[in-house]
């Protein structure tokens, strides 16, 4: 792996506000906090986008986290993909994210835009030159 900033992939299970009873959090680690995202379902690659929620932002620690209770009582959050990416996170929110995600078993060019997230194996910027 590369360097970069670090990026985490959580099960995030029994949280009471989560009807499903799971979801996913994509963490993005943006200065001294995360940027997050809950996911349904965990992209694959070249496979069809996902619906992402904007998150609120997520302490530095969940990064180094195997596992652990989530505060205030909602549920149980357990590593399933860490790494670093590379590439910049804009400063609007609104503004669409495209990084590499690298780890040793998930790797791939990573699109956020509106409510949708992609994974992909060719950058989306060289794809769209052609």
């Amino acid at each position: 792996m590369g360097g970069g900033n670090r990026w985490v992939l959580l099960e995030h299970i029994n949280d009471p506000c989560d009807l499903s009873g799971r979801h996913y959090d994509l963490l993005l680690e943006d200065g001294m906090t995360c940027r997050s995202w809950r996911l349904k379902k965990i992209p694959v690659l070249d496979g069809p986008a996902v619906q992402v929620i904007p998150s609120t932002t997520h302490k530095l620690a969940w990064l180094e986290k195997l596992e652990a209770p989530v505060s205030g009582g909602r549920g149980f959050a357990k590593r399933i993909f860490s790494g670093v990416f590379n590439g910049f996170l804009p400063d609007t929110p609104s503004r669409v994210i495209r990084i590499y995600l690298d780890s040793q078993k998930y790797q791939g060019f990573l699109e956020i835009a509106g409510d949708r997230c992609r994974l992909k194996s060719k950058d989306f910027n060289a794809s769209k030159s052609h």
